[in-house]
């Protein structure tokens, strides 16, 4: 049975007849060379994204992050140039496209998957960092019902349970409370990540994603 944790892989050695879900996942170094990055919240980002582009990532976004990214001086793809689909429905749709998901979920090990990228054109992305739009401030400030549908998050949340789907790849920032963990990954190994470290990234995405809603769930049950 494989124990995971932020910094070792343990095997109990009395548990070994037994298959675990995660026995596959042996340690494996990931590079990060390419991050998509769109976030609500961007105080505390900055040392991330200056990090990250001294590292030699390529950094990848759209709209206000792509902004603020480009008024730091640190160079930005915009995911429209990958997709060739502009932002539309009012920002509704700005990352929902197979290029983006693609990039995510291809599974590196498998040569299909990395043909039908190469095919495509599909480029792999490495590290995604996500803030949600704020439902829950917004409900509880009193807004209007067409003000807080609009802040339930769709791209967001799609992008945090793909990359924490395919952990074995990509690391998945879920929300601003894992910027810390994620700088001080980048400071102590560089610009690559541990199975271990993916899959506890991953753990947090998937607890984020299950508050965020369950807040809307029980809002819409009022």
């Amino acid at each position: 049975m494989w124990l995971f944790n932020r910094k070792y892989v343990i095997l109990q050695p009395h548990k070994v007849a037994r298959t675990h879900k995660f026995t596959l996942y042996m340690a494996e170094t990931r590079k990060i060379q390419r991050a998509l990055v769109s976030v609500f919240h961007k105080d505390g980002l900055e040392e991330i994204l200056r990090t990250l582009n001294a590292q030699g990532v390529e950094l990848l976004s759209t709209g206000g992050t792509q902004t603020f990214i480009e008024s730091l001086g640190i160079p930005c793809q915009k995911v429209e140039d990958v997709t060739t689909y502009p932002s539309i429905l009012g920002g509704r749709v700005k990352t929902l496209h197979p290029k983006v998901f693609g990039g995510i979920l291809g599974r590196r090990e498998l040569e299909s998957d990395r043909q039908q990228m190469k095919q495509y054109e599909i480029p792999a992305i490495d590290l995604v960092i996500v803030d949600l739009y704020p439902f829950e401030d917004t409900v509880a400030s009193g807004a209007c019902p067409a003000d807080i549908i609009e802040k339930i998050d769709i791209g967001g949340i799609s992008l945090i349970r793909a990359a924490a789907k395919n952990f074995r790849d990509v690391i998945i920032v879920p929300s601003k409370a894992e910027y810390k963990p994620l700088l001080d990954l980048l400071q102590k190994q560089g610009a690559q990540s541990e199975i271990e470290d993916r899959k506890w990234f991953a753990t947090r995405a998937f607890g984020v994603s299950s508050h965020y809603d369950t807040a809307i769930h029980s809002w819409f049950e009022k």
